[in-house]
């Protein structure tokens, strides 16, 4: 049985809402010590969330790729998505200053939640 592209863009948007809802929590969570931290906790998971749009949107744009131009596109948006992630924490760390442990909490918590959805949706 063949899935179709509308299901797959419907599976890569739940996971991505689920990785925005994770992120929100820890921000929250870190809302508790101060707002810098939980701005830090935010762009954190914040950058793993874009970085997993880019990459569902880049992936499954095409309505129906050959096998070659759907590896492409995977790869293609792989690579995107980690350097979004990585500019968005450099510039969080080295430009802006945001304290580096809540940001690392937003960004291991929104990665292990992209892993788990990944074990348990299928």
């Amino acid at each position: 049985m063949r899935n179709s592209m509308a299901a797959n863009r419907r599976l890569a948007f739940r996971a991505i809402a689920i990785q925005a809802g994770v992120a929100a929590m820890v921000a929250m969570a870190f809302l508790v010590q101060d707002a810098r931290a939980a701005l830090a906790a935010g762009a954190g998971g914040g950058a793993v969330v874009l970085g997993s749009l880019l990459l569902a949107w880049r992936s499954l744009s095409a309505q129906t790729p050959s096998a070659g131009l759907a590896l492409a596109g995977l790869l293609v948006g792989i690579v995107m998505k980690w350097v979004v992630v990585l500019a968005a924490l450099y510039l969080a760390l080295a430009r802006f200053g945001l304290p580096p442990l809540p940001l690392l909490a937003g960004f291991a918590s929104t990665t292990a939640a992209f892993l788990l959805i990944g074990k348990f949706q299928a």
